[in-house]
């Protein structure tokens, strides 16, 4: 009884911190969201948790005062006098009520008191304005409008799709085949090659961008979509081939020498046996290489370049940073924009990953 009781309790101690991850990680993706749907002036003025009902100064009132009241000097509102300073961060007034400016060119005053209330603006600008050239109105909290131009992103998300789908799957089908031969196939310098392919596992990334990226010039593949596809299968493989080789090398043997008994080839047994045994290894491999791939910035950069012709979506994210460090409202939709694919990838996939999660359970 005590030992179940303790399980019990170990149990509910790792659902607990399993969920409390969850939420940490849960909480500021749907603020991102939130955040993409929200108006640019709302974004600005206040968080993306005010969509939620909650208690705060709400707006009773407005006082329009004459269009040529001076600012720098002691303002009347009501019979009584603030500074312009007071009006901008609010004041109290008399009657318990907050003064603050709604718009201060056009001598606008909110009259606010404390209410429930909840943020209900949403709008698709933001993605319109990412996802298009088009020209479109942004209104700023101060009542002003100021004309700006979309972003443009459906090129790079185009791009981006272009270079992760051949970069994921040419390194996985090689690290495939190379797997089933380190596995079960006899030839020279078998242990030799594999040890080299665990060390290279431990080489960085860094190392060999300048001497690759040099060779790539002299072969003309700088700024190509082949040369990026060989170099994310190139820096791909090694990882792709150990975790294959991982999961083939627990593969029955008296399955494969009963196919060569009768008579089926190294290329029948591969593509009759190991492929369809070897998918939700496959499926896991192809999460890893999907995501490093689409959320890659470094290799692009080095080995794309800049042009707007081939830009990926990480690579125009971060200028719109640098261009555009306010424009919270595009960020926030390129952001999430950026994230569709690799979420729909990880979903579609995730039964099979599951599944060759409990298949090496079951055989350990």
């Amino acid at each position: 009884m005590r030992r179940k009781s303790r399980r019990t309790g170990s149990k509910t101690l790792v659902n607990a911190i399993l969920a409390f991850i969850c939420l940490i990680w849960l909480v500021p993706t749907v603020g991102l969201l939130i955040s993409s749907f929200r108006p640019a002036s709302d974004i600005l003025k206040t968080g993306w948790w005010t969509v939620i009902p909650h208690r705060e100064d709400v707006t009773q009132d407005r006082i329009q005062l004459p269009k040529d009241t001076d600012l720098r000097q002691p303002i009347e509102v009501n019979g009584n006098t603030y500074t312009d300073e007071q009006l901008r961060s609010g004041v109290k007034a008399p009657d318990g009520s907050t003064l603050i400016w709604e718009n201060r060119r056009g001598r606008l005053i909110d009259v606010q008191k404390p209410g429930w209330t909840m943020s209900k603006n949403f709008t698709l600008d933001n993605y319109a304005g990412v996802l298009t050239g088009k020209t479109y109105v942004l209104k700023q909290p101060d009542g002003s409008e100021r004309t700006e131009k979309g972003s443009n992103m459906s090129r790079a998300f185009l791009n981006t799709i272009v270079v992760s789908i051949p970069a994921t799957v040419i390194p996985i089908l090689i690290a495939t085949f190379a797997a089933y031969a380190f596995a079960w196939l006899k030839f020279p310098l078998r242990k030799t090659l594999f040890i080299v392919v665990i060390m290279l596992l431990v080489v960085p990334l860094q190392v060999a961008l300048i001497p690759v990226s040099n060779d790539f010039a002299a072969l003309h593949l700088n700024g190509t979509f082949l040369g990026i596809w060989i170099v994310h299968a190139g820096f791909g493989l090694p990882l792709a081939t150990y975790f294959m080789y991982s999961y083939i090398s627990q593969l029955p043997k008296d399955l494969f020498e009963s196919a060569f008994m009768d008579g089926a080839s190294n290329f029948t047994i591969f593509t009759r046996l190991i492929l369809p045994l070897a998918v939700p290894s496959i499926a896991s491999i192809c999460i890893f290489q999907f995501l490093w791939v689409w959320n890659d910035y470094l290799v692009s950069l080095i080995f794309l370049g800049g042009q707007e012709d081939v830009q990926v979506l990480s690579m125009r994210i971060a200028n719109l940073a640098g261009s555009r460090g306010d424009a919270w409202h595009l960020m926030t939709a390129a952001a999430f924009v950026s994230m569709l694919m690799p979420l729909a990838v990880f979903f579609g996939m995730q039964r099979y990953f599951v599944r060759g999660l409990m298949g090496g359970a079951v055989k350990g």
